[in-house]
């Protein structure tokens, strides 16, 4: 019973966590104002956290356990489940906000997120090399090898985030990603489906 409160007060301290980092970005961020945000002393939330390092680096785990959520690992993701996943991100703005946010802040030197986005990336390019092959095979119909094309399709799907971030009304980030997926595949005198009703 005890274990179970543990789990649940570090999970509530973890989305108090995103939502301080959305609001204030992680340099802006304290211990002391997610504590405060859960009705813990600082003190006490260094039981659960020993440092703000720590806090940080649970949260971005924590953002991409709720991408693998249902037993979905990426290794098994296909082209068109990438597609899901876009349309679901577009409809929880405030954990894309955190999680580029932290992206555009570990690039300096000395951030604490740095290794994890940097072992992150690596990973999620070879993931990306597996979800191209299963579709296309050695070959994308433009002529790159997965792997080749790998960090082509990460940098779309973080970089329309920042965009739709900035000035949602105007991208409209599943259909971009999937115009870009039609690129990919090479379909060609064909036009796009009509863009899915708005969710504002």
């Amino acid at each position: 019973m005890a274990r179970t409160r543990s789990e649940e007060r570090r999970a509530e301290i973890l989305r108090a966590a995103l939502e301080v980092i959305a609001e204030r970005g992680y340099r802006g961020a304290t211990l002391g104002s997610v504590a405060e945000r859960v009705g813990l002393t600082q003190q006490g939330l260094l039981h659960y956290f020993p440092t703000k390092e720590a806090l940080l680096v649970a949260v971005l785990e924590e953002r991409d356990r709720w991408d693998t959520s249902g037993g979905r690992e990426r290794e098994g993701w296909r082209l068109d489940l990438l597609d899901s996943l876009v349309e679901y991100n577009a409809m929880r703005p405030g954990i894309v906000q955190t999680f580029s946010a932290l992206l555009g802040e570990s690039v300096t030197d000395g951030h604490p997120a740095r290794a994890f986005f940097t072992e992150r990336y690596a990973q999620v390019r070879a993931n990306m090399a597996d979800v191209l092959r299963l579709e296309f095979g050695e070959r994308l119909p433009g002529g790159l090898t997965p792997e080749r094309a790998a960090p082509l399709l990460t940098a779309v799907m973080d970089g329309l985030q920042y965009q739709w971030l900035l000035d949602p009304s105007s991208v409209d980030m599943p259909g971009a990603f999937r115009d870009f997926v039609r690129l990919l595949r090479g379909d060609e005198g064909t036009q796009p489906p009509p863009p899915g009703p708005r969710r504002d």
